[in-house]
């Protein structure tokens, strides 16, 4: 039975009339389905008054048949319970059905659902994300990819064609890693929900800007761009080779980050007893795993630049900051079924970077400076980096506040077959 078409006997509706092809929602749907609003509802469903005609049907069965597929799918109450939050299920619709709460409704229909090889309907325990091996190696090969590349650069640096050719196959190697490491393990996006080409092709544009960005920037703005990029500081067009090894390295705190989010996340579902209670523990969760992976982010710029004897700079390091977190929110939330945010999102924020360049090259048109204006004088007061730390910034500060609210729903972290 589909969940638009029922056969359901309505409280006070004439003998035989059926219900067909509902379109309101499920919590519209429990109130005219039969749930009993009164208090002085006989306590067997299905009763009849004095001139025998029925009263109420069984509404849990109902519901267990609208939501039939659910129900035979899942493994434990706590999916069933989150499928219900998902199609507008709340705890003041559940009391009508004399529960408390989502949950204990969830439980009983887990318990009524018939399964082969089950002698007792008892509550399994909650399966739990573990962490694997596998994953937990391919987080750190991208890292591992780029500092092996970015020493080749620096052994190569004074021959100008090997460097070309090491710098190509190291972006080719790093490309591949990074797809292994998001192949698998907590990042992994399940198929039904795997990133659109537009959303790959805007990422990729924000980790060329971070690679090549601000030099291209900084030298459109003196007339340029001249000469090639390379990893020499001298150079009027410079590769932050410190900055894109934080970046990769930061695959592993951000792969153990969502792992931690996601363990925690199943465990206050299955402690908490309300829809609001799971809420208010699972945001703080994530605003501390966020922040969490920032400092991670942090100390391996800061590292990174110790050790590749680049100089501090502040507004670069804000940038490639804003660009982690920025990956790492739209990721989480792709990873939890919320597609269209971070899809809009990154856009957003390329398309920023997009413009920011294209205004400085569309300046030198003839009466067109004043197109440039707003960009030198940005960059004159806080240097090129400040264009992704203003684009990427403002995108992961929107995506944090829309994962606060997204994220912090039980539906979000129901168990989805293979996803890890």
């Amino acid at each position: 039975m589909s969940g638009r078409q029922r056969d359901v006997d309505l409280p006070g509706a004439p003998s035989g009339a059926a219900v067909r092809d509902v379109v309101a929602s499920d919590e519209e749907w429990l109130v005219t389905a039969g749930a009993p609003s009164a208090p002085d509802v006989p306590g067997a469903r299905g009763s009849s008054d004095e001139s025998g005609g029925r009263v109420a049907v069984d509404p849990v069965k109902a519901l267990m048949h609208r939501h039939r597929e659910l129900c035979d799918r899942a493994v434990d109450p706590l999916e069933i319970a989150a499928g219900l939050e998902a199609h507008g299920v709340t705890d003041r619709t559940v009391a009508r059905f004399r529960h408390r709460d989502v949950f204990s409704l969830a439980e009983e229909i887990y318990a009524r659902v018939p399964r082969d090889g089950e002698t007792s309907p008892g509550v399994p325990a909650v399966k739990l994300p573990k962490a694997q091996a596998s994953w937990a190696v391919l987080a750190l090969l991208p890292g591992a990819v780029c500092a092996a590349a970015v020493t080749g650069l620096r052994l190569t640096e004074a021959r100008p064609h090997l460097a070309a050719t090491v710098a190509v196959l190291g972006v080719l190697a790093i490309a591949l890693s990074l797809r292994l490491a998001l192949g698998r393990g907590p990042l992994h996006t399940p198929h039904a929900w795997r990133t659109t080409k537009g959303t790959r092709a805007w990422t990729c544009w924000l980790l060329a800007y971070a690679l090549l960005g601000d030099g291209l920037l900084g030298s459109a703005l003196t007339g340029g761009p001249h000469g090639w990029p390379n990893g020499d500081l001298d150079s009027p067009w410079p590769v932050p080779l410190a900055s894109l090894t934080a970046l990769t390295l930061s695959c592993a705190p951000a792969a153990w980050c969502a792992h931690l989010f996601a363990v925690r996340a199943r465990r206050r579902l299955a402690a908490g007893r309300t829809l609001k209670e799971f809420a208010a523990s699972v945001r703080p969760l994530l605003l501390g795993v966020f922040g969490l992976f920032l400092c991670a982010l942090g100390g391996l710029l800061a590292l990174c630049g110790t050790l590749l004897d680049e100089p501090a700079d502040p507004a670069a390091y804000a940038g490639i900051g804003a660009l982690g977190a920025l990956l790492l929110l739209a990721r989480l939330l792709t990873v939890h079924g919320f597609r269209h945010a971070p899809a809009v999102v990154l856009a957003a924020a390329g398309a920023a970077e997009v413009t920011a360049v294209a205004s400085v090259f569309a300046g030198r048109l003839p009466g067109c400076s004043f197109l440039a204006v707003p960009i030198e004088t940005v960059v004159g007061a806080w240097g090129p980096g400040v264009v992704p730390t203003l684009a990427c910034g403002a995108a992961a500060l929107v995506l944090l506040v829309h994962a606060t609210r997204t994220l912090a729903r039980a539906s979000a972290h129901a168990h989805h077959g293979g996803t890890p």
